[in-house]
């Protein structure tokens, strides 16, 4: 272990530091042993005889010297910014702590503690010795008996009453917040979007702290790691805590289970852990062992939730420090397993799979790569694009322009990022071209039952072509970049600085926007189908969408079908029995966008009013359909309804409306009967939870069964199992 140390000198000599600190920490960088850490690069090293007297230390003794590190990622949580302050406070409390023995500009010198860190002879995921669980018990005890007259002056947002836990919980998820996802929004917004996490999911997740039991605040270590434990040589002592910078007051709840998280326990040992900190706590302070059963749960969510963050930006940063196919697998890995671990408390709808990861870390860091060196071989590799000629490039935006909409793509803030059912679209300005563009990407695992009859770059280019009242986007490229990710890019169609997200009927049309609607719908007749869709009209329009259902439900996954079975929806023969008692009257077929809820409608300031986005479902067929399914989709008041068939009807000739009263009520059966079975499967498969047309669908699920099921004139079935309803709903 080492001489035992000498008296430390009074904080007052070494406020100002001898000429000699200097030197000393220059020549600890050339010849000290490096041990590196998150915050600070340290050195080890001996102390010559000038520089011991200064120190407070006997010649030769080792001290580190802390030198902090200038280029780190914001990435923790700190209470206070002065760490001498803190191991002041608990140096009669725990013993061996370091000391800090000077400090100046940029760097610290510390007491150096004898040992090794358990990292090195126990790794992460390995099990600990049962004696040294105990022994960590009992830090964390300790620690816990440091009260806030102790310790610095504490933020001012802090909780006046010490024993609060939901306050503390909420302060921290505040914090989380405010010091590690607000300082690196600008460079990882983007990116965070890309994989499914709103900029709100920290605000949201302090808003859902429930009530818990009270516990008196002590001093919290916080970052109680294998790395951050030294044990002794000989094991004559306990394990000694190191690098208090992240330490804390509050709930010792919470210091428990950080380092239940961050030691990395195997899960069978868990348990042990627990029961050793309550038993080592009943001893010191009972009362913080209070509600542990119940409340240690939510710090554990709040730790996976918030090193979502360090650990997603961690990775990306790496890939740029060095960057090879490797190194990008372990980094979309990482990326992963943080993500999973924060899907339930932070409530994501899905955790994207490694495909999607792996290319949004790609375009991450294609976009921040340097002009030269191993940058301008990784630009040149992201920015080769191969086309599609099936799209034939405009003069006014050509291959260069693509290029450069390449370039800025990883790099789109958050607020210009948009994550839909089926895409990932990166808002961008190029340079020479007079409007934002939208790189739309395909998501590699969307899972999408509705199968799409056209190509979305035909129809946007067949409506261009038609100079018809449609507002429509224009389709500018498409073509596969690498690593094999398919992409179009559009014009761009929203607030036209591009400050904040375009705004869509999400509650309804406005009467006004309701007439718009229904004209670029009555124009849609007028483009020339017969290019896309040479057999259009050639059968019945209902019974090839009635087809097209039944294959739809026959193709679900045995679990959705078998779930739909339980819940009283028939199978696929028994709804095609049921459906074909149907039938409605021929009209004239012509262009429909075939999804038209609120979200693929933009609100915009000019006669259009709306503009139309998302043509992947177009397909021809009787214009009444595109009327109704909107209908479906989107909240229609009665009246809003009425008004816009009366304005259909009188703009249009009769060959598109003929009948069209008694026939609209079988396309909304046809549509309700859709969306019991979608929904269904989507909650089963968590397929497209997180986009926001889906949500709604979702959460209204359980009257969507019983309307689906009243339509179809079967009986209502009562479950016999409640919690599976409650789950529904």
């Amino acid at each position: 272990m080492g001489a035992p140390p000498l008296p430390r000198p009074a904080f007052e000599e070494l406020s100002a530091p001898p000429k000699g600190y200097r030197a000393f920490v220059d020549l600890a960088v050339r010849v000290g042993q490096a041990i590196s850490g998150h915050h600070n690069q340290n050195y080890v090293v001996p102390v010559a005889p000038a520089m011991a007297k200064a120190l407070g230390r006997e010649t030769g003794t080792s001290v580190v010297v802390r030198i902090l590190r200038l280029k780190v990622l914001p990435v923790v949580i700190r209470t206070w910014q002065n760490e001498q302050e803190i191991l002041s406070a608990i140096k009669g409390t725990l013993p061996y702590v370091p000391e800090v023995l000077a400090r100046g500009d940029g760097f610290a010198i510390h007491s150096y503690v004898e040992g090794v860190p358990l990292s090195s002879v126990c790794g992460n995921g390995k099990r600990v010795d049962s004696l040294l669980v105990q022994e960590l018990a009992w830090l964390l005890s300790r620690m816990a008996q440091v009260r806030r007259n102790g310790l610095p002056p504490l933020p001012p947002a802090w909780p006046r009453n010490d024993t609060d836990s939901q306050a503390f919980l909420r302060t921290l998820t505040h914090l989380a917040d405010q010091q590690i996802r607000q300082p690196n929004w600008a460079a990882f917004g983007g990116l965070f979007v890309a994989l499914g996490i709103p900029e709100d999911a920290l605000l949201r997740l302090g808003e859902r702290v429930p009530a818990m039991a009270r516990r008196p605040y002590g001093l919290l270590h916080a970052d109680l790691h294998r790395d951050n434990l030294i044990v002794s040589y000989t094991g004559d002592r306990p394990p000694i805590c190191v690098d208090w910078e992240l330490a804390t007051y509050g709930d010792p709840l919470h210091d428990l289970a950080t380092h239940l998280v961050r030691m990395r326990y195997p899960a069978d040992q868990f348990s042990e852990v627990v029961d050793a900190w309550a038993d080592a706590m009943r001893e010191v302070r009972p009362v913080a062992v209070n509600g542990l059963g119940k409340d240690l749960r939510h710090y554990l969510a709040f730790e996976r939730a918030q090193s979502v963050y360090p650990d997603v930006m961690r990775a990306a940063w790496s890939l740029e420090e060095s960057f090879t196919q490797n190194r990008l697998d372990e980094a979309t890995a990482e990326v992963r397993r943080a993500l999973e671990a924060a899907a339930e408390p932070l409530r994501l709808r899905s955790v994207p799979g490694e495909g999607e990861i792996e290319r949004a870390l790609f375009r991450w860091l294609a976009a921040r790569a340097g002009e030269s060196g191993a940058g301008r071989s990784l630009r040149a590799r992201a920015f080769t694009w191969q086309p599609d000629r099936r799209l034939e490039q405009p003069v006014d935006f050509p291959e260069s322009a693509v290029r450069d909409a390449l370039a800025l793509e990883g790099a789109a803030p958050a607020s210009r990022v948009f994550k839909g059912t089926a895409h990932l679209n990166s808002v961008v300005r190029v340079s020479g071209f007079d409007r934002p563009v939208v790189v739309r990407r395909k998501l590699p695992e969307e899972c999408r039952r509705e199968r799409s009859v056209l190509s979305e770059h035909a129809v946007l280019r067949a409506i261009e072509k038609a100079f018809v009242s449609v507002a429509a986007p224009r389709a500018l490229a498409l073509g596969v970049s690498y690593p094999e990710d398919p992409f179009a890019i559009h014009t761009y169609v929203g607030p036209d600085d591009i400050g904040g997200p375009p705004s869509h009927p999400v509650n309804g049309l406005l009467p006004h926007e309701a007439d718009g609607l229904v004209d670029q719908l009555r124009a849609l007749t007028q483009v020339d189908y017969r290019p896309l869709d040479p057999l259009a009209g050639a059968r019945g329009f209902y019974r090839w969408l009635k087809d097209q259902l039944i294959l739809l439900v026959a193709d679900l996954p045995e679990r959705s079908q078998r779930l739909a079975r339980h819940l009283g929806l028939p199978d696929a023969d028994r709804l095609d029995q049921i459906l074909s008692r149907h039938a409605v009257s021929d009209r004239s077929p012509s262009l429909l966008h075939g999804d038209l809820n609120p979200w693929n409608l933009v609100r915009r300031d000019d006669t259009f009013v709306l503009t139309i986005i998302d043509w992947e479902m177009a397909l021809v067929g009787d214009p009444l359909y595109d009327l109704v399914r909107h209908m479906h989709l989107t909240p229609t008041r009665p009246e809003i309804r009425e008004r816009m068939f009366r304005r259909w009807e009188r703009g249009l000739p009769s060959e598109y409306t003929r009948d069209w009263r008694k026939d609209w009520q079988v396309y909304r059966l046809l549509e309700i009967v859709r969306s019991a079975y979608i929904d269904l499967d989507r909650i089963v498969t968590g397929a497209s939870l997180d986009a926001p047309n889906v949500q709604r669908a979702v959460d209204s699920y359980a009257m969507t069964l019983a309307v689906a099921t009243g339509s179809l004139g079967l009986p209502a079935r009562s479950t016999a199992n409640p919690r599976l309803v409650r789950a529904l709903v």
